[in-house]
């Protein structure tokens, strides 16, 4: 399913819907271009599982950990190798834990994760000046959003 959001707002309330309906141990591959919005629907996610903490994209720590009514892993593998490095970060506590665990530059690592994680395209609208966005969501275990 493919959807439009038109600013950081409607980016961020997308990512309301989405985290409303997570479930322990699911996963988000996020894709997309540096600056087109992993991190902000993101921070949509977060409010859904009543983070209160600043939600920051963790390219120089990895992973960022967040305390809600689940927890979130929030992690950003742009700087890595390839799998071998994620695996090295001991990441299987996480990907098969109580919480949710986001990954911001996914498409280096698919081959590591579960064939049950859900994979958000976020791509800019074709005029590079617009907030407008293209959010694919592909093998998404629930009801319509």
């Amino acid at each position: 399913m493919t959807i439009y959001t038109q600013s950081a707002q409607q980016t961020i309330e997308l990512g309301k819907k989405i985290g409303n309906a997570l479930k322990k141990g699911d996963i988000i591959a996020l894709q997309g271009t540096l600056g087109v919005g992993k991190t902000t629907i993101t921070k949509g996610i977060a409010l859904a599982l009543n983070i209160e903490d600043t939600i920051t994209s963790p390219t120089f720590c990895l992973i960022s950990e967040y305390e809600g009514k689940m927890p979130l892993y929030h992690m950003d593998v742009y700087r890595l190798e390839g799998t071998e490095d994620f695996i090295n970060l001991g990441v299987d506590d996480l990907l098969y834990g109580n919480g949710v665990c986001i990954i911001e530059w996914s498409e280096k690592i698919m081959d590591e994760l579960p064939a049950k994680t859900i994979t958000i395209k976020i791509e800019p609208a074709q005029d590079s000046t617009s907030s407008k966005r293209a959010i694919t969501i592909e093998n998404w275990p629930y009801a319509d959003l």
